[in-house]
């Protein structure tokens, strides 16, 4: 616990040094820019270095080193071929069963494509940067790497879908899935967020949403047909996440009222606004669908940009002050909660955090066998 906060603490001071909104001098690097380096860099190095040095933290982690062994003994494995080749690759250069490797490529790459995305996309990065970390996405890409390096690329073919590049962000898009195929989700859900929506359409799409609770056998077999491993699994007994409905609906609340302002004329605004309002309409009506938390992620990852575009319009000066205090308290005690009671659970555990330099492995079920 105290490794996080002292990482999450010292990532968001050295955020607070970078200005992602500074003037390109030509044929020279301002103090700001090379402010900019240093800090990111710094970020950089503290989160990879947390992430690729442990071992066995993740609810996930040994299943993992498992599905490595299987792959490289060329045994049938659930995960995608993009992931296989990875494994095959980096086993070959290495020489033997480097699952540590494994781990560091993708924790490199995806702290990498985060912080490049919240550079570019962020009006605040400090702000963004922030509220990525207390909003636990960092820490939770301890679990199922795969499917957090495909959330970092979604973020990145975010402003493909604003510039309406609709053939780059499907290749990249498809390039992600080779890694966790759930990621070809957001070329729907992306497509329709970004659409000019009309009342009388957003009445159609109320009414569609609502075949959700009757027609709950068709979709289940329709994940089935994608996921057929949870077939007969624990994993097809769903559920949904009360925190997040209801910062979803705190979002809509604090968009609605300044949508005029903040929203209504602003393309990417808007599209974070329809992301928003699609995670919430599927945390309420698709709780029964088993992998509904991975498919709201890609959607409420876009909180980390909304609420600074929203609260940056608020003209205001002593209602902006009081609801960005508000975003930042309520990001805190997130935060919190998230390190002291759900950080330790089996459906987390990344608590107690272990490293390779000074634990061991523990046996995965091929070597029990």
């Amino acid at each position: 616990m105290i490794i996080y906060s002292v990482a999450a603490v010292l990532t968001v001071l050295l955020g607070l040094m970078v200005d992602n909104r500074c003037r390109v001098q030509q044929n020279r690097i301002s103090r700001q820019q090379l402010l900019n380096r240093i800090s990111l860099l710094s970020v950089f190095l503290i989160l990879f270095g947390v992430s690729a040095c442990r071992l066995n933290v993740g609810n996930d982690y040994a299943k993992y080193v498992e599905f490595m062994h299987l792959i490289n003994c060329n045994a049938f494995v659930p995960t995608e071929f993009g992931f296989n080749a990875v494994v095959r690759f980096l086993y070959e250069i290495s020489g033997f069963e480097n699952y540590l490797l494994v781990f560091a490529f993708f924790a490199f790459f995806t702290v990498l494509l985060f912080l490049v995305a919240i550079y570019r996309q962020a009006e605040s990065f400090s702000f963004s940067f922030f509220l990525f970390m207390a909003l636990g996405y960092y820490f939770q890409s301890f679990n199922t790497v795969r499917y957090y390096l495909a959330l970092a690329i979604a973020v990145m073919a975010i402003p493909y879908v604003l510039r309406k590049e609709w053939a780059k962000f499907i290749l990249l898009v498809l390039l992600g899935a080779s890694l966790h195929k759930s990621l070809l989700v957001v070329i729907p859900l992306y497509f329709l967020a970004s659409l000019p929506w009309k009342k009388w359409q957003l009445v159609i799409g109320a009414a569609f949403c609502s075949t959700f609770f009757f027609l709950q056998d068709f979709y289940l077999r329709a994940v089935i047909f994608l996921y057929p491993t949870y077939e007969d699994t624990e994993y097809l007994e769903g559920g949904t996440s009360y925190v997040n409905i209801v910062r979803c609906l705190a979002v809509l609340i604090l968009s609605l009222v300044y949508y005029q302002n903040a929203v209504k004329e602003s393309r990417r605004n808007r599209f974070y606004f329809y992301c928003n309002l699609g995670a919430l309409v599927m945390y309420v009506c698709c709780s029964f669908l088993p992998v509904i938390s991975r498919i709201g992620y890609y959607l409420t990852i876009t909180h980390i940009f909304f609420l600074p575009a929203l609260l940056g319009k608020i003209e205001d000066k002593k209602i902006k002050k009081l609801l960005t205090s508000g975003v930042i308290l309520a990001a805190v005690f997130y935060f919190i909660i998230f390190i002291l009671r759900k950080a330790g659970d089996d459906g987390l555990r990344i608590l107690p955090y272990e490293t390779f330099m000074f634990h061991d492995m523990v046996p995965i079920l091929s070597d029990v066998n």
